[in-house]
This record gives structure tokens, sequence and C-alpha cells, in this order.
């Protein structure tokens, strides 16, 4: 059982690696529901933190429908994480109908290599949720960070377990979307799933800070369960 924590700065990282999360995925702009950080963010992580840290991969807020020069940037901070040594990284796009863009996530994925990619909540913007499955491990993805195509991973729950069941362990699926302390075991029981996505913020007061015992009550309910 692995949660992953969502930060959005160096606060949240370290309160997540002190309470015994397995993995960061790094992001800017929250208010964007996440961008690439920047390289010396992404760099201080590495140097203070032991857990993986997976940097978004993401140009900007808004549609995950990319541009030519879009794309040579995305391709440039993959590079660029991979010489830092990061472990992996998270990104994602689709096209003009929503539908996985195969095509692009498979260069991201071979831009990637040998990092992991997990394909981030993109996938919660698709019209079918198994053919978008299907799209995904067909490029190589680790992992698919999603809510079950609905607002939060709670209200998606039957939807998750039947990805979970559906991949047959070619891809793990990672619930991600309004997982909190208080939901978590029922997640766990519901989904049969055993990575979580959460970025652990209790109280938005603005900092994008992650709640020490929050982050640790849901590591301690993953441990006990696994």
């Amino acid at each position: 059982m692995l949660l992953e924590l969502c930060a959005y700065n160096i606060q949240s990282c370290l309160i997540a690696e002190g309470a015994g999360a397995g993995r960061i995925e790094l992001c800017a702009d929250p208010a964007a529901g996440g961008t690439s950080p920047s390289f010396g963010l992404v760099e201080y992580c590495l140097e203070r933190l032991s857990i993986p840290v997976f940097p978004m991969v993401r140009p900007r807020g808004g549609n995950f429908l990319y541009d030519s020069d879009e794309i040579e940037i995305m391709k440039r901070d993959i590079h660029r994480f991979r010489e830092m040594g990061c472990k992996g990284i998270a990104t994602g796009c689709h096209g003009s109908d929503r539908r996985i863009d195969v095509e692009l996530l498979k260069r991201l994925v071979d831009w990637a290599g040998p990092m992991e990619v997990t394909c981030h909540k993109v996938f919660d913007r698709v019209p079918d949720a198994n053919e978008a499955l299907e799209a995904v491990i067909s490029t190589g993805c680790s992992r698919i960070l999603t809510s079950g195509l609905a607002a939060t991973s709670t209200e998606g729950a039957e939807t998750l377990a039947m990805l979970r069941v559906s991949a047959q362990g070619r891809i793990i699926i990672m619930p991600g979307g309004g997982v909190r302390s208080g939901n978590l075991r029922e997640l766990v029981k519901s989904t049969g799933c055993t990575e979580f996505h959460s970025s652990g913020i209790i109280v938005n007061d603005g900092s994008f800070k992650a709640n020490k015992n929050e982050v640790m009550e849901m590591v301690s309910t993953l441990q006990s369960m696994a």
C-alpha cells in the first residue's frame, strides 16, 4: 500500500516524507490543477528527499490538447527531469475529441525512459473509461491517476474497481480526487487498489500546505490494511 502526495511546495514534500508517504507528485500552480514545477524546486526536493519525486509535465493549465511549441517544451522538461535523476513524471494529453492522444503519449513515454510515467487526470476527461484504459496501457505508462471519471474517488469507486479488474495487472490504477483519511479505508475496500493520491490539504489558507496529521493518518490506514 502506498500514498502518493500531491505537493505544491517544499514544506508539503518534507511533511510527506516525514509522515511515511511513498512518493511525491510535484506540481506548480494549484489554481490550474497543477503544472510543471520549476527546475529549482525539483532539484532542491531531490537533494532533500529520499522518496521518489515525480514532477508534473504540463506546460499550462486548461485543456490537455497541445500544439507543437508546447510539445517541444514538454520534451525539454522531460529530458531535464531525467537528467536531474527523477524516477518518474506525471503527464497526459488528449485529442480534440477528448480521447487519449495515444501517439503523443507514446512519444512522451519514450522521451521519459527509463523514468516511469503516470498518466494524470486527463484520464477523467475521456468519454469512455474502458477505451481510455486500453489506450493508456498501449503507450507504456506505469499507472493511471483517476477518480473514475467522477468528481471524487468516492463517487467513482465503482468505475475505479472496474478499471483495476480490467487492467489485469498491466497498469496500476491509482485513485485520486477527494482522497482523505476519513474515506480512505472504505476506498481501499471498495476499489481494491493499492496506491492512492492525495494533497493532504485540509484547510486552504492560501499556502497549499499538506496537513501533517492528515498525511500520517492516511499512511497509517494504508499500512494497517496492507
